[in-house]
């Protein structure tokens, strides 16, 4: 027996975010900052994704890693919300934004290299700070509530976005909005929008929070309450995929199965490993939230963004990055990376955006996620205040109000290095 149930619209927004993760906040935050009533949509319950539900707890570096800053706006905005009431901070050498050249001189001399722009700070905080910045500028939240299906139209040629259906506690829940965000991370929206998308598999990798008798000493020693905060693993490979067993395959994380199977293994690998220690002497704080996936999907883009357009200047872009491992290998993000030629009044930010191999990446992590949330945020104010579409989006005007908001459109060619460092930091 098929069960039908009738669904009526709850309430119409300028703008639907889809996931609340630092760059669905920013997409969310600068649109309402601009006047538009929005909603964002966050299946858990706290905001963050995997910067505080991940617990990648990390601002990877936001500098060329010669002492220059290279990504500012609301992702330093963000850095600085998240050290504000916990711990972590900046390393001081660094006065507005750049290393002075003297201190730069004393680090060469020792043979040392420059500090970078980048701080740990407390998950669950930052969480906290999250909900205040939406509150406070005027984003309704819908906390425990996923996308369970879109309703879309098509419209010359194009895919139109007319509502998401909600699950939650209250049943299916249907809301309308003229623009849409798809800061999902995992391009979901995208993909039930039937927009071709692209998948990638992750890595056996599991790291919870935990503490042990000896950090919690060194915290109190040192006054630093980070201290007191390790590590332990579940799964065993690296970002880069050092010690991913063989049998196991890679993680796309687009089923229910893969996701159940990522965890269950990952949680059981964990438990043993714990068995294994002095019980009294350590106990594990926090399991992640969600599962730790970097890579799951993304949109088949106007433009991909490639490993090779290091240091490659485009027209259409709306914020320069830097890579977060290598110093000096410096990428701009183009408009294309964010829209389908597809959608009509959908945009995506963060990991969904298209890109290739390596700077998919450099793409996704916490920074250039804000920066490209931030874009998406202006973007569908900007497609709603002209009556175009997103494709149709003035990138000149969309570039304007971003250098308005501090927001380094184009790196500096004088920043390009005669000879760059291949070195791989793993500082994520």
């Amino acid at each position: 027996m098929i069960l039908q149930e009738e669904i009526f619209e709850k309430a119409h927004y300028d703008i639907i975010v889809a996931g609340g993760g630092v760059g669905g906040v920013a997409a969310a935050v600068q649109a309402a900052r601009e006047g538009k009533r929005v909603l964002l949509v966050e299946k858990s319950q706290k905001l963050g994704g995997l910067a505080t539900l991940g617990l990648i707890n990390l601002f990877v570096p936001m500098c060329n890693g010669r002492g220059k800053q290279i990504i500012f706006g609301m992702a330093e905005e963000l850095l600085r919300l998240s050290i504000k009431y916990g711990y972590g901070g900046i390393d001081p050498a660094f006065e507005n934004g750049r290393i002075p050249e003297e201190k730069l001189a004393e680090y060469k001399a020792k043979g040392h290299q420059p500090p970078r722009y980048m701080t740990r700070y407390s998950a669950e905080i930052f969480a906290l700070t999250l909900t205040e910045l939406c509150r406070d500028t005027g984003v309704d939240i819908m906390f425990d509530s996923i996308v369970s299906r879109s309703v879309t139209t098509s419209e010359g040629g194009k895919i139109k976005l007319l509502g998401v259906v909600l699950e939650n506690k209250s049943g299916r829940e249907y809301f309308t909005a003229d623009m849409f965000v798809d800061a999902t991370g995992d391009g979901d929206l995208m993909y039930r929008s039937g927009i071709p998308t692209v998948e990638r598999g992750n890595y056996h990798s599991y790291f919870p929070f935990a503490i042990t008798l000896d950090t919690c000493r060194r915290a109190a020693e040192t006054g630093n309450i980070a201290m007191a905060i390790g590590g332990v693993s579940g799964g065993c490979a690296s970002l880069y995929g050092d010690n991913h067993p063989k049998d196991i395959p890679l993680y796309h994380g687009t089923t229910s199965d893969e996701v159940n199977r990522y965890l269950i293994t990952n949680q059981l690998e964990l438990l043993d490993k714990l068995k294994k220690d002095e019980r009294t002497s350590r106990d594990v704080v926090t399991l992640p939230g969600m599962c730790q996936f970097r890579t799951v999907r993304h949109i088949v883009g106007a433009y991909t963004l490639l490993e090779s357009d290091t240091y490659r200047h485009f027209e259409d872009s709306v914020g320069a990055m830097n890579d977060f491992d290598r110093r000096d290998y410096l990428y701009e993000i183009p408009y294309g990376t964010l829209i389908s030629p597809k959608a009509s009044n959908l945009i995506t930010c963060g990991r969904s955006a298209a890109g290739e191999g390596y700077a998919w990446d450099v793409l996704r992590v916490i920074p250039p996620a804000i920066i490209s949330g931030q874009a998406a945020g202006f973007a569908v104010s900007q497609a709603l205040d002209r009556k175009c579409d997103i494709l149709s989006v003035s990138v000149p005007e969309l570039q304007k109000s971003l250098e308005g908001a501090n927001v380094t459109i184009h790196f500096d060619d004088a920043d390009i290095p005669a000879e760059s460092d291949d070195t791989i930091e793993h500082n994520d």
